[in-house]
């Protein structure tokens, strides 16, 4: 059967595409495995039967464990049959996660870090959802961050003996751990999530690499009438505004070193169609690249929308070289 011409599938509500027509029980040892046989409405208005299994284990929650201070993370080891039937010849490294059961996210991984890893949490930090293995584990994860300091440590954790826990924590330098996600050595995908949530909003690149990317926006055109004198002074500007980005060990970078030679090349003028299509969508393109921007001169509309762009993406905006000094990519990132 084909829907009316008139009637369009991607406006229909998803469950207006679904009609179920049998449900079997396949196992209920465990947790539940079910195979439906349904008919799926296309998007080309077509009804297709399938038939898939559905395994349903029930929703859980995962926790980062982290020292900011001492830039370091609290993981578990245990023993996982099914990735050791699938090749993985050791212990998994994961994050402290558990089924919630009837608890809320909340409640859940509040116990879960006392029964893995002796922590006693303070603040939990909720910080997204998502399924795992939407194409046959109905399970959505809630995952969580949460600070801890060395008093919240109680008991050695361990999980819980008549489920066949065996659980053995540790704390793990972050820098290390993101090595060892890179070279495959964590391969839990719940707790690569974690440690990549980490870098961006907590920890940022190991020391010494904490150079920020400066966007430097300023008038270029504004109040010159296109006398060139008058745009080179505006250039110099923020170029000796660069040189004390770069004096503060920050990487500077102008708009205008990207779109002015792009713009010569194909053969475009100030103000022209090449020039419109080059010189703000190239440098906002730019911007979206950087760490933050740096506003300097009076007005300009331009410079304005880059502010605004900015702004938009989360970035800190300075007004003055001030704030820049000291200031560390960790910092910045922490901060967005």
């Amino acid at each position: 059967m084909q829907l009316p011409t008139e009637t369009r599938t991607a406006d229909l509500p998803l469950p207006e595409r679904v009609r179920v027509q049998q449900v079997r029980l396949l196992s209920d040892n465990w947790y539940t495995l079910k195979t439906t046989r349904f008919d799926f409405l296309r998007s080309d208005g077509q009804w297709q039967t399938q038939d898939r299994e559905t395994y349903d284990r029930g929703n859980g929650a995962a926790l980062l464990l982290y020292q900011r201070a001492r830039r370091r993370v609290l993981l578990t080891r245990q023993f996982r049959y099914p990735v050791f039937v699938n090749g993985w010849q050791r212990l998994m490294v994961e994050a402290v996660a558990g089924l919630l059961d009837e608890a809320d996210p909340v409640s859940c991984i509040r116990a879960e870090a006392e029964q893995e890893a002796g922590v006693k949490l303070r603040e939990v930090q909720p910080l997204f959802e998502a399924y795992m293995s939407p194409g046959s584990v109905t399970e959505k994860l809630h995952f969580f961050a949460a600070e801890y300091e060395d008093g919240d440590l109680f008991s050695e954790g361990g999980g819980l003996l008549d489920e066949g826990e065996d659980i053995a924590r540790f704390e793990l330098d972050f820098d290390e751990a993101m090595r060892q996600v890179e070279v495959g050595e964590i391969v839990d995908a719940k707790t690569i999530m974690l440690l990549r949530w980490a870098q961006r909003h907590v920890f940022g690149p190991p020391p010494g690499h904490g150079q920020l990317l400066v966007f430097i926006a300023g008038p270029y055109r504004s109040g010159t009438g296109d006398r060139e004198a008058a745009i080179a002074a505006n250039v110099r500007a923020m170029q000796d505004a660069a040189v004390q980005v770069a004096a503060l060990g920050h990487v500077p970078l102008l708009g205008e070193w990207v779109t002015l030679p792009l713009i010569e090349a194909a053969g475009g003028r100030r103000g022209d169609l090449v020039w419109d299509r080059f010189f703000h969508p190239h440098a906002q393109a730019v911007l979206e690249r950087c760490d933050l921007l740096l506003r300097i001169g009076g007005d300009s509309a331009g410079a304005d929308r880059m502010v605004k762009a900015a702004l938009a993406r989360g970035l800190t905006v300075h007004h003055g070289l001030q704030g820049l000094q000291g200031l560390k990519l960790a910092e910045v990132t922490a901060a967005a």
